[in-house]
């Protein structure tokens, strides 16, 4: 690049690529630094325990890739980039064999629920054929209404309530341990709220376009998008630790892929008062400890269905969920621990040599802790699947503090960059009209600390770049991101309706 940028982008999670996608695309020069060795942050892939074992290092199920605009235009199929589809979409073990599993049908799903299938009809039905509706307003900066305002609401009445509420509709353990264990993914005790928001938003986006998992894992998303920098005339450099804006080579912006921590660190003394205090106000949220298994063959699941899922919610009734992240948030270690599990290879076998398997897990714990969690993620997964142990070849741990000596991002473990109670949900870092500008002139935020939040979205570094080609360089609109040549590929697109 000569030496020169016209923009910076710091960090190379989803975010800070997609930024640097949307710059580029607009006909900058960009340069994006990265302090680990590899890019991609929370989205890349590696041989995290034995060789020709492929682990997804965080995200690993990608329901909101389908549903984000960001990712709708810039065209993973025509990258050569596959997102394979499981039969079932996710499921929830329960003692005895039982589970209630999600398939992309709401009405084959409704079916398998016994007297509680009326009722998750009329809940899940509308909330699925507005599902993009949703998701599009939901991963907007939100300052105006939806185009559809009756879509938004129904989802609204709702979505504002803790799960546990919303929860009491149905008569079943199978039904409430379901709505529990989708709930659960917002790492928040599950009588507050909105953590019936994020469970409907992702039971909706499981029937509309479903949680595939990547062929090849989940890096194959970030080098599409190192990939279109590059093609573009940028650059990506990785091993370079930036501890200050000083360090930085001189150009017209600066988008910082950090969190407020991380911007108070790089900013030092530069930033007013009012606005450092407000970053120094924001919440981080629960920490991770997570567990990637490499097995001698797959999960022996006692319930037929949950052996074709891509994803598992192990914990339980939703009594006994609900008791494991209340525990979390009150600084306790669960016995019984919430455990997120996948198992891509339901769909994607080249993650393993043949006729062997990954399992990726991790759990909720307090933030900054240094517990390994192996032994009672373990014991949750033996608990539905029966010799399970007997499977494992080898194992790869991340503690909570092993995940933010990883990733700076992750603070204390907190893989989502922020805390998402009903405050933050809507206003990241803070109360702001424009969440992604600084006080300091051509700076931006552009992390999922910032609206419109966590998840493989894209679309927190997408709008933090549009604000920069908006107020530093006088381009408005959004350029096209379709790859140069046309749209070849082998990818499968987004769905063009729910499946009723």
């Amino acid at each position: 690049m000569g030496g020169s940028a016209d923009a910076v982008v710091v960090g190379s999670g989803p975010n800070g690529l997609a930024a640097a996608v949307t710059l580029a695309a607009a006909g900058l020069q960009v340069l994006v630094i990265e302090g680990a060795a590899t890019w991609g942050g929370g989205c890349r892939t590696e041989a995290l325990t034995l060789p020709g074992f492929l682990h997804d290092v965080c995200a690993a199920v990608h329901p909101l890739v389908l549903a984000s605009p960001f990712f709708r235009r810039f065209d993973l199929p025509g990258r050569g980039v596959r997102l394979l589809q499981p039969e079932v979409v996710f499921a929830h073990p329960l003692d005895g064999g039982r589970a209630a599993v999600v398939r992309r049908s709401v009405a084959a799903t409704a079916a398998g629920l016994g007297p509680d299938g009326d009722a998750y009809l009329r809940l899940h039905r509308p909330l699925a054929q507005d599902g993009l509706t949703i998701a599009d307003w939901v991963l907007s900066v939100r300052r105006r209404p939806p185009g559809r305002p009756l879509a938004l609401a129904r989802y609204g009445l709702n979505g504002v309530r803790s799960a546990t509420t919303v929860a009491e509709r149905f008569a079943t353990e199978e039904a409430r341990a379901l709505f529990a264990g989708v709930a659960a993914h917002s790492a928040r005790p599950l009588d507050t709220a909105p953590t019936a928001g994020i469970g409907l938003l992702l039971s909706a986006l499981a029937h509309r376009v479903g949680w595939p998992v990547v062929a090849g894992g989940s890096g194959r998303l970030s080098q599409a998008m190192a990939d279109a920098v590059v093609g573009a005339g940028g650059a990506v450099e990785t091993g370079r630790w930036v501890r200050s804006l000083r360090e930085l080579p001189k150009a017209r912006a600066l988008l910082l892929d950090v969190t407020p921590r991380g911007l108070l660190d790089l900013a030092g003394g530069r930033l007013p008062s009012r606005y450092r205090r407000r970053l120094e106000r924001f919440r981080y949220g629960s920490g991770v400890c997570k567990v990637d298994f490499a097995l001698a063959g797959p999960v022996p699941w006692t319930n037929e269905g949950c052996r074709r899922s891509g994803t598992l919610h192990l914990g339980g009734t939703l009594e006994e969920v609900a008791a494991a992240e209340a525990a979390v948030a009150a600084g306790r270690h669960p016995d019984r621990p919430y455990v997120l599990a996948v198992q891509p290879g339901v769909v994607d076998p080249d993650r393993a040599p043949s006729g062997q398997h990954t399992l990726w897990t991790y759990c909720h714990v307090p933030r900054g802790s240094g517990v390994d969690m192996t032994a009672p993620i373990e014991a949750q997964v033996e608990r539905f699947a029966p010799g399970f142990r007997d499977l494992v070849l080898a194992r790869a741990r991340r503690t909570a503090r092993d995940q933010e000596r990883h990733n700076p991002n992750c603070v204390g473990g907190d893989i989502g960059a922020g805390l998402l109670d009903l405050r933050q949900t809507f206003f990241r870092p803070g109360l702001a009209w424009n969440p992604h500008r600084t006080p300091l002139r051509g700076v931006y935020l552009c992390s999922a600390s910032t609206v419109p939040g966590p998840g493989v979205h894209g679309r927190c570094g997408e709008l933090a770049a549009l604000t920069a080609l908006r107020d530093v360089f006088g381009l408005r609109g959004a350029t096209s991101l379709e790859p140069v040549g046309g749209r070849p590929g082998p990818g499968t697109a987004p769905s063009d309706g729910p499946h009723a």
